[in-house]
């Protein structure tokens, strides 16, 4: 019996350890999470700031004269 002990005691700790890594990594499936997460991507994909330099190349084809 104390042979087993040696065995389970590691198995048992194993197990704990990996279901907090689990609950811990875990993405949350909120609605309201969903939607943060999809406006972080927008902003990602389109963000605010531009420079000066972006709008100024496409000014530069609409030359007159």
């Amino acid at each position: 019996m104390t042979n087993l002990l040696y065995v389970a005691i590691p198995v048992i700790l194993v197990l704990v350890a990996f279901a907090g890594v689990a609950a811990r990594g875990r993405r949350p499936r909120s609605v309201e999470a969903g939607i943060e997460e999809f406006s972080r991507e927008l902003r990602a994909l389109a963000p605010e700031y531009r420079s000066q330099d972006t709008s100024r190349w496409f000014h530069r084809g609409s030359r007159t004269g």
